[in-house]
């Protein structure tokens, strides 16, 4: 099983630091959440920075809201990283839901959807290498992956688990083992159905924080924070592991599952958190 880190939104600068420790550690990735009406940092500027102060570990945007950007660009920016990177790159990506996001760039919410799916039809062929078309020519680099990096899709509704048949390697199951089973049972039928070689990469997500009192309420206050739209925000906050027997239990459940890999995503600030969920990992 391997492990990864998603790493805290509210000090972007400190990131660097969470991410040198995490490669000298187990982790397998570092993932990087998206927002555009939030004072996270931009997840493939950060990204990039972070691939250039490690050697090892995957960058990962989860999840990226791809309808908000714009698909060539999109497409050339992924392709960058992961040929910088050295093919370290895995582009998660979701619709989104929080209607401000959207106003600002002038997306409409209904379509975010089929907006998606339109995208990646251009992607795939921007990373295929072929012109463009109507006389324009190929839009490069060439990604490290032929095809393009490895591509993720998070998301709960039918529509959103067909899209990782049709146009991904992957499912990102940000859902409490109790109930991502059925989550991934359903993206796994999908898969079938299309008829897919192999199988979908799985890849879960579990909130969180390690450490003294001061941690864990400094991470349940910004989780709370980003989440307070929902209104679940204090159901969200309760759910978050704060004990190392909690943390390698939902790792076990997932194992059960057929995850192939957990994020541990953190909130809180404090990046002694990588060395003792290190001590966690190397547990397991």
């Amino acid at each position: 099983m391997n492990v990864g880190i998603g790493l805290p939104i509210s000090d972007p600068p400190a990131l660097l630091d969470w991410a040198r420790r995490a490669d000298a550690g187990p982790f397998s990735t570092l993932g990087l959440l998206d927002r555009l009406v939030y004072g996270n940092p931009e997840p493939l500027v950060a990204l990039a920075a972070v691939a250039g102060a490690t050697t090892r570990v995957r960058v990962q945007t989860e999840v990226l809201l791809a309808p908000l950007r714009e698909p060539v660009l999109l497409a050339k920016q992924a392709a960058t990283l992961d040929r910088m990177s050295g093919g370290r790159f895995v582009l998660g990506l979701g619709v989104g839901g929080r209607a401000d996001d959207h106003q600002v760039t002038g997306v409409e919410l209904r379509t975010r959807g089929r907006r998606l799916d339109e995208q990646m039809a251009v992607m795939r062929r921007v990373w295929s290498g072929e012109p463009y078309g109507d006389g324009v020519g190929p839009v490069g680099p060439a990604p490290a992956r032929p095809g393009g990096p490895e591509v993720l899709f998070g998301g709960f509704q039918p529509a959103a688990l067909a899209r990782i048949a049709r146009w991904g390697d992957g499912f990102l199951a940000a859902a409490a083992p109790s109930w991502a089973g059925p989550l991934i049972d359903t993206v796994r039928r999908f898969w079938r159905e299309a008829g897919r070689d192999g199988a979908p990469r799985i890849v879960a997500q579990v909130n969180v924080a390690l450490g003294g009192a001061d941690v864990v309420a400094d991470a349940r206050a910004a989780m709370g924070a980003y989440y307070a739209f929902t209104g679940r925000a204090e159901q969200l906050v309760g759910q978050m592991l704060t004990t190392p027997g909690g943390i390698r239990e939902a790792v076990a459940r997932f194992a059960d599952l057929g995850a192939d890999e957990v994020m541990l995503y953190c909130y809180g600030r404090d990046p002694g958190q990588v060395d003792r969920l290190a001590d966690v990992v190397a547990g397991l």
